[in-house]
Protein backbone atom coordinates (compact mmCIF):
# COMPACT_ATOMS: atom_id res chain seq x y z
CA UNK A 1 0.00 0.00 0.00
CA UNK A 2 1.13 3.84 -0.58
CA UNK A 3 2.32 5.97 1.90
CA UNK A 4 0.30 9.28 1.84
CA UNK A 5 0.97 12.88 3.75
CA UNK A 6 -2.86 12.74 4.84
CA UNK A 7 -5.63 10.45 5.22
CA UNK A 8 -9.07 11.00 6.47
CA UNK A 9 -11.61 8.49 7.37
CA UNK A 10 -14.98 8.66 6.81
CA UNK A 11 -18.41 6.15 6.74
CA UNK A 12 -21.33 5.94 3.81
CA UNK A 13 -24.60 7.46 3.93
CA UNK A 14 -27.68 5.77 3.21
CA UNK A 15 -28.91 9.04 1.10
CA UNK A 16 -25.06 8.50 -1.12
CA UNK A 17 -26.00 4.96 -2.16
CA UNK A 18 -28.01 4.37 -5.91
CA UNK A 19 -31.03 2.02 -6.84
CA UNK A 20 -28.07 -0.24 -6.85
CA UNK A 21 -27.42 -0.16 -3.51
CA UNK A 22 -23.75 1.25 -3.92
CA UNK A 23 -22.56 4.88 -3.71
CA UNK A 24 -23.33 6.52 -6.81
CA UNK A 25 -20.24 7.39 -9.03
CA UNK A 26 -20.68 11.20 -8.59
CA UNK A 27 -20.60 10.73 -4.61
CA UNK A 28 -16.95 9.75 -4.93
CA UNK A 29 -15.89 13.42 -6.02
CA UNK A 30 -17.52 14.65 -2.91
CA UNK A 31 -15.35 12.34 -0.87
CA UNK A 32 -12.19 13.70 -2.58
CA UNK A 33 -13.09 17.11 -2.40
CA UNK A 34 -13.63 16.89 1.37
CA UNK A 35 -10.50 15.16 2.23
CA UNK A 36 -8.58 17.76 -0.33
CA UNK A 37 -9.90 20.43 1.96
CA UNK A 38 -9.41 18.81 5.23
CA UNK A 39 -5.63 18.37 3.72
CA UNK A 40 -5.18 21.85 2.88
CA UNK A 41 -7.06 22.90 5.99
CA UNK A 42 -4.05 20.69 8.27
CA UNK A 43 -1.03 22.56 6.32
CA UNK A 44 -2.16 26.00 6.97
CA UNK A 45 -4.06 26.92 3.61
CA UNK A 46 -7.57 28.51 3.80
CA UNK A 47 -10.37 28.79 1.21
CA UNK A 48 -11.58 31.52 2.59
CA UNK A 49 -8.63 33.37 3.52
CA UNK A 50 -7.54 32.97 -0.42
CA UNK A 51 -10.80 33.83 -1.58
CA UNK A 52 -10.57 37.29 -0.07
CA UNK A 53 -7.22 38.20 -1.20
CA UNK A 54 -8.65 37.53 -4.62
CA UNK A 55 -6.98 34.28 -5.31
CA UNK A 56 -9.50 31.25 -6.06
CA UNK A 57 -8.29 27.58 -6.04
CA UNK A 58 -9.80 25.73 -8.61
CA UNK A 59 -9.77 22.09 -9.92
CA UNK A 60 -8.92 21.47 -13.92
CA UNK A 61 -9.25 18.07 -14.01
CA UNK A 62 -10.26 15.09 -12.34
CA UNK A 63 -9.42 11.89 -13.35
CA UNK A 64 -10.82 8.55 -11.57
CA UNK A 65 -10.54 5.42 -11.69
CA UNK A 66 -13.52 3.08 -10.06
CA UNK A 67 -12.46 0.16 -8.95
CA UNK A 68 -14.68 -1.54 -6.64
CA UNK A 69 -18.19 0.01 -5.07
CA UNK A 70 -18.69 0.79 -1.59
CA UNK A 71 -22.13 0.33 -0.25
CA UNK A 72 -24.22 1.85 3.00
CA UNK A 73 -22.82 1.81 5.68
CA UNK A 74 -19.01 1.18 4.77
CA UNK A 75 -16.48 3.03 6.53
CA UNK A 76 -13.40 3.74 4.44
CA UNK A 77 -10.76 6.20 4.36
CA UNK A 78 -9.21 8.45 1.50
CA UNK A 79 -5.31 9.26 1.05
CA UNK A 80 -4.04 12.14 -0.12
CA UNK A 81 -0.38 12.78 -1.49
CA UNK A 82 0.01 16.40 -3.29
CA UNK A 83 2.60 17.14 -5.73
CA UNK A 84 3.59 20.23 -8.25
CA UNK A 85 3.36 19.44 -11.28
CA UNK A 86 4.78 22.95 -12.81
CA UNK A 87 4.68 26.32 -12.28
CA UNK A 88 1.32 27.03 -11.92
CA UNK A 89 -0.14 23.76 -11.64
CA UNK A 90 -0.72 21.54 -8.19
CA UNK A 91 -1.95 17.63 -8.29
CA UNK A 92 -3.70 15.66 -5.94
CA UNK A 93 -2.99 12.14 -6.20
CA UNK A 94 -5.59 10.51 -3.83
CA UNK A 95 -6.85 7.01 -3.30
CA UNK A 96 -10.16 5.38 -1.25
CA UNK A 97 -9.44 2.26 0.88
CA UNK A 98 -12.66 0.11 2.87
CA UNK A 99 -12.11 -0.46 5.98
CA UNK A 100 -11.43 -2.98 7.43
CA UNK A 101 -9.67 -4.91 4.54
CA UNK A 102 -8.07 -2.05 2.81
CA UNK A 103 -9.58 -2.53 -0.61
CA UNK A 104 -8.88 -0.20 -2.77
CA UNK A 105 -11.76 1.54 -4.17
CA UNK A 106 -10.96 4.41 -6.33
CA UNK A 107 -7.58 5.80 -7.72
CA UNK A 108 -7.63 9.58 -8.82
CA UNK A 109 -5.77 12.30 -9.89
CA UNK A 110 -6.91 15.64 -9.24
CA UNK A 111 -5.12 18.42 -11.13
CA UNK A 112 -5.44 22.12 -9.88
CA UNK A 113 -4.32 25.87 -10.09
CA UNK A 114 -4.79 29.24 -8.61
CA UNK A 115 -6.20 32.25 -10.27
CA UNK A 116 -5.22 35.89 -9.37
CA UNK A 117 -8.08 38.67 -9.22
CA UNK A 118 -7.59 39.06 -13.46
CA UNK A 119 -8.78 35.12 -13.34
CA UNK A 120 -5.22 34.49 -14.64
CA UNK A 121 -3.25 31.24 -13.64
CA UNK A 122 -1.09 32.06 -10.60
CA UNK A 123 -0.02 29.79 -7.66
CA UNK A 124 0.81 32.42 -4.85
CA UNK A 125 4.36 33.28 -3.03
CA UNK A 126 2.25 31.48 0.19
CA UNK A 127 1.67 28.71 -1.44
CA UNK A 128 4.33 27.59 -3.22
CA UNK A 129 6.33 28.29 0.12
CA UNK A 130 3.96 25.92 1.70
CA UNK A 131 4.29 23.35 -1.06
CA UNK A 132 8.03 23.51 -1.20
CA UNK A 133 7.63 22.31 2.88
CA UNK A 134 5.31 19.71 2.39
CA UNK A 135 7.88 18.25 -0.77
CA UNK A 136 10.42 18.18 1.93
CA UNK A 137 8.56 16.61 4.85
CA UNK A 138 5.54 14.94 3.37
CA UNK A 139 4.98 12.73 6.20
CA UNK A 140 4.15 14.92 8.98
CA UNK A 141 0.43 15.81 8.47
CA UNK A 142 -2.11 15.51 10.64
CA UNK A 143 -4.98 12.59 9.88
CA UNK A 144 -8.13 13.40 11.53
CA UNK A 145 -6.62 14.50 14.65
CA UNK A 146 -3.56 11.85 13.91
CA UNK A 147 -0.86 11.09 12.63
CA UNK A 148 -0.71 9.36 9.52
CA UNK A 149 -0.70 5.33 10.11
CA UNK A 150 -2.22 5.87 13.81
CA UNK A 151 -5.42 4.46 14.42
CA UNK A 152 -8.14 6.66 15.82
CA UNK A 153 -7.64 3.80 19.12
CA UNK A 154 -4.66 5.06 19.04
CA UNK A 155 -4.95 8.32 19.79
CA UNK A 156 -4.74 10.21 23.23
CA UNK A 157 -8.44 12.38 23.18
CA UNK A 158 -8.46 15.46 25.84
CA UNK A 159 -12.34 16.08 26.80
Amino acid sequence: MKEYSFRLDMAVRDYECDMQAIVNNSVYQNYLEHARHEFLKSIGVSFKDYTARGVNLVVIRAEIDYRFPLSSGDRFWVGVNLVRESRLRIAFLQDIYREPDNRLIVEAKVTGTALNSRNRPELPDSLAEILEKLQESPRNEVVSGTVAGESPADRDVES
